[in-house]
């Protein structure tokens, strides 16, 4: 099962970038323009695991960082992910710079640049073959470092925000050493589009609610965005639905276990592709600290984004 997913994999002409359900939490995965935005110096490590059950599916982990600078006029930020597919590994590591404009009194508009490393790794010999001596597999293993660069913008409003990014500019093209003789193994580009808002349901802030929507565009693959809705009640809980069209379907839950430390969950099941029959659906976990530091004698509390 897995030659197959994999070989699959090797004729796409267009290859999603890893996806999260936990997007409205991980945007400066996707958008350098985030950096900063929160206010504070945040941290947030995300785990997901795809398509539960099923032999090579992904695995990914994420680990961001970003900080806004002194005057909070910029923003700063690092982040690492590590997507592991059957026998192909791919990292990365990418600074971020942001730099923001003041848009009236509450709202900002930040433009973000990236710049960093990818690392791709396909350990051919954890694979089961039919075939041992089929030519295509006799490397143990190939590895390949490519530098690339990315940028977005954002805005951000106390109330709604919406921004969009491309995280890699620059197409890598795997096909000198990704299955000897393929000549189809290359990455496009993708364009991330993100929105939300805060929707205060009752007068005291004890009940909000936070639509999100996420939109994913690469050439050669069919639009997909996510949809979201989350609850807040008195900032100590949240839960809410989530849809991905064409794929699937599920639910996010949380809370800030303190005024720093927040943990989330999430579950999705594929309806919209074959996996579904073989596996028992998606599973993300969340975490985010904030350091909250006092300045001049005032406690700086993180963004509702």
């Amino acid at each position: 099962m897995v030659i197959a997913f994999f070989l699959g994999c090797a004729q796409l002409k267009a290859q999603q970038e890893p996806m999260y359900t936990h997007y409205s939490f991980n945007t400066s995965a996707v958008n350098p323009a985030y950096a900063g935005s929160r206010n504070v110096l945040t941290a947030t490590s995300l785990t997901r695991f795809q398509w539960v059950n099923f032999d090579g599916a992904p695995i990914t982990q994420t680990l961001t960082l970003h900080s806004p600078l002194r005057n909070n006029k910029a923003g700063i930020g690092f982040n690492f992910v590590n997507d592991k597919i059957g026998p192909t590994n791919t990292s990365s590591l990418f600074g971020d710079i942001a730099v923001k404009i003041e848009m009236g009194k509450k709202a900002k508009l930040a433009l973000g640049f990236k710049a960093g490393l990818r690392i791709r790794n396909n350990k051919l010999n954890e694979l089961s073959l039919n075939q041992t001596l089929d030519p295509k597999f006799q490397n143990n293993a190939m590895n390949e470092v490519s530098p690339n660069i990315g940028f977005g913008a954002y805005y951000h409003h106390p109330k709604f925000n919406f921004g969009f990014g491309i995280p890699y500019l620059l197409k890598t093209d795997f096909s000198a050493n990704f299955l000897s003789g393929s000549n189809e193994a290359f990455q496009e580009r993708h364009l991330f589009f993100i929105a939300g808002g805060v929707i205060d349901l009752k007068k005291d802030g004890s009940l909000v609610l936070r639509p999100s929507t996420f939109l994913k565009l690469a050439k050669g693959a069919k639009p997909q965005l996510d949809v979201t809705a989350l609850l807040y009640i008195n900032k100590k809980f949240w839960f809410g639905p989530m849809i991905r069209t064409g794929d699937s379907f599920g639910a996010l839950v949380g809370l800030p276990v303190t005024d720093q430390f927040s943990l989330g969950y999430s579950f999705d099941w594929s309806w919209g592709v074959n996996t579904g029959r073989y596996n028992t659906g998606g599973h993300e976990l969340m975490l985010r600290y904030d350091f909250i530091f006092k300045n001049k004698g005032k406690v700086v509390s993180p963004s509702a984004f």
